[in-house]
């Protein structure tokens, strides 16, 4: 059992931070998450940032500044950069809670898939005291020769375009800051089994800057990872210009005349 100290439940005033303490205080695994929470600024200061807005991209790959609203999870984005392809002028994506598209309809990325990508990377751990997720508590491990609680999260069914996704979080034994996370993405590919040889990937939290309340990562290095050991590097990313007090513009979902609506795995 993790006990939480008193500024976590004393000071909260957002009713949504007190269901979500409620309902993560129920188990073990949501309350190793809380702690976490906790030392990323906490779920009042989550609650209260409408949006995130940053700049977030791979690096070599998509580049773009979004505007994300942290309740509906819609999001859209002004396009930057895909690699060495130059884009035409006002290439935008967008995921409007049912629909995702590119504009225009030759933008060469798949706008289901990447429009909230670097949102969830980045908004971790916050995004996973959603509803409709499971925690359980792994035995410690080491991170680079230094110890690590584990909280493995995975999905209930219909949470999201990809319920077969789970994540394991390596949480610092001390700061409660979330160091590492390893994932495994199943876009369109359903619920594989999790067990001791499947291929992960494993992604860096780095660089922590305190913007509007909340403590966040800016640099992100991703390795393989596979039988208990760190691979070859697969990516780097990297986010600036964060913001969690930008104003949301609703007209900014509405899809453009030439754009192209990308379906989900399930192709609907």
């Amino acid at each position: 059992m993790i006990v939480l100290g008193c500024s976590q439940t004393e000071s909260i005033e957002n009713p949504l931070t007190i269901e979500v303490t409620q309902r993560l205080m129920a188990t073990d695994g949501g309350q190793l998450l809380l702690r976490s929470l906790d030392a990323h600024g906490g779920l009042d200061a989550w609650h209260n940032a409408e949006t995130s807005s940053y700049v977030w991209g791979f690096g070599g790959g998509l580049q773009s500044k979004m505007v994300a609203h942290n309740r509906t999870r819609q999001v859209y984005h002004d396009v930057m950069m895909i690699g060495e392809d130059n884009l035409p002028s006002g290439a935008e994506m967008a995921w409007d809670g049912t629909q995702a598209w590119a504009y225009p309809d030759s933008l060469p990325t798949s706008a289901r898939f990447m429009a909230t990508t670097g949102y969830y990377f980045q908004s971790i751990p916050f995004i996973l005291a959603d509803p409709g997720i499971q925690y359980e508590i792994l035995p410690p491990a080491l991170l680079d020769s230094m110890e690590h609680k584990l909280l493995r999260v995975t999905f209930d069914d219909g949470v999201g375009d990809a319920p077969g996704d789970h994540y394991t979080l390596y949480i610092h034994s001390e700061t409660y800051r979330v160091n590492a996370i390893r994932y495994r993405s199943t876009f369109g590919s359903g619920r594989p089994p999790i067990d001791d040889n499947m291929r992960e990937t494993l992604l860096y939290y780095k660089d922590y800057v305190d913007v509007d309340g909340l403590t966040v990562p800016t640099n992100f290095e991703a390795f393989g990872f596979y039988d208990g050991l760190k691979g070859d590097k697969y990516y780097e990313a990297a986010s600036r210009e964060h913001s969690y007090t930008q104003p949301f513009d609703e007209s900014r979902l509405l899809m453009p005349d030439g754009a192209r609506i990308d379906p989900s795995p399930s192709g609907e």
